[in-house]
């Protein structure tokens, strides 16, 4: 029997995985250990910031109706999937990473003197402007796990293959593993990055990490693993 795959990232995006892997012939089952829930904020005037910079598409499903107020504002976005999110909340694009933030703002150093908002979830990724550029953060969102329900608990101690779209999510599944003292050693780890793999820690059966941070990439990684 081929062994079972989890995705467990929040909604909306487990299910744009869950269809994403069906259509190409992947049987996957979807079980979130978390959910994504705003957080007030406060922003300054639009006429301190040149532009907006974004991480993920939760900072702008979360952002509230402030971010009405910032239509037409310029927007430096992770990856597609953020920048459409933008797009739809009627943003413009000004630049299109390929999954890392940092690229994102090399990109902008030896330009002129810049000014970021960046929205972002409570846990984030740490990164360093370059001379010309400044940024002040705002929360909008937190990610909030949830234990391991007990009947997944069964089917992941048989084995299987589960998919880590995030830090956070890398050791939290390592954590509820460890206290409901299901042997790493039978499962494998899809990861979308190495730092999501490296936050995953040691002893699983098999650690993988997609060639680009994207979905399509590691449901590539996926097909590569099952075949």
């Amino acid at each position: 029997m081929s062994a079972e795959i989890f995705v467990i990232r929040p909604e909306p995006g487990l299910s744009a995985t869950v269809e994403a892997a069906r259509s190409m012939g992947l049987t996957v089952a979807g079980h979130p250990l978390a959910g994504v829930e705003p957080v007030a904020w406060q922003a300054s005037s639009r006429v301190d910031f040149d532009a907006l910079l974004l991480g993920s598409a939760n900072a702008v499903r979360h952002a509230g109706p402030i971010l009405a107020e910032w239509r037409g504002y310029a927007v430096h976005a992770v990856g597609e999937a953020t920048a459409d999110a933008a797009r739809k909340a009627g943003l413009s694009i000004a630049s299109v990473g390929q999954g890392h933030l940092q690229p994102v703002l090399d990109r902008l150093a030896g330009g002129g003197s810049m000014r970021l908002l960046r929205l972002t979830g409570e846990a984030h990724v740490q990164v360093v402007p370059p001379a010309n550029v400044s940024i002040e953060t705002r929360v909008v969102y937190r990610v909030v796990h949830w234990p391991m329900p007990a009947g997944l608990a069964a089917r992941i101690a048989r084995g299987g293959i589960v998919l880590l779209h995030s830090a956070e999510a890398a050791r939290h599944f390592a954590r509820e593993c460890d206290r409901l003292d299901i042997a790493r050693e039978g499962i494998t780890l899809a990861a979308l990055a190495p730092r999501i793999a490296a936050a995953a820690g040691q002893g699983w059966r098999r650690v993988e990490t997609a060639a680009m941070p994207s979905d399509r990439a590691l449901l590539a990684l996926l097909l590569d693993i099952c075949h």
